[in-house]
């Protein structure tokens, strides 16, 4: 690893870990949630997010074929309107620079959800590009298992 950032800003990535904890309280299904993390993380190339998000699905009761198929879910069979709809609105704000937040994958996601659960996979899939310009930035790996 590069820098140990936790050994220099422990308060601010303490606080930041329990906002991430908080996210137990949504509503969204929590499977959901750790393949949005998971895709998020795949985009952004970091090594340690794939593997813990992967591993977070996996704990979730999550198949691996379903995994398997995570990085092509646009022609998967595997994958349900709805969950479709959450990757789409997942890409789009992690690529927010190219995409400007799609109104067509806002519109998707506002037909399968509801506005909090709208809110909370939004602030789902923020936290996951924070950790993941966080943990990549700084080249953390995962541990070999």
């Amino acid at each position: 690893m590069r820098i140990d950032y936790f050994q220099h800003k422990p308060e601010w990535i303490t606080r930041m870990r329990e906002l991430t904890r908080e996210q137990e309280s949504f509503s969204i299904d929590p499977r959901l949630r750790a393949l949005v993390e998971l895709r998020v993380s795949q985009i952004n190339g970091c090594g340690y997010c794939v593997d813990l998000h992967a591993r977070e699905a996996r704990d979730r009761g999550e198949s691996q074929q379903r995994l398997d198929a995570l990085p092509v879910w646009h022609d998967s069979p595997f994958f349900s309107d709805r969950e479709k709809s959450a990757l789409a609105w997942a890409e789009s704000l992690t690529r927010i620079s190219d995409t400007h937040a799609g109104d067509a994958e806002f519109e998707a996601v506002r037909r399968h959800f509801t506005e909090q659960e709208t809110v909370e996979l939004s602030l789902s899939v923020s936290l996951a590009n924070f950790w993941n310009r966080v943990a990549g930035g700084f080249r953390r790996q995962p541990q070999v298992r």
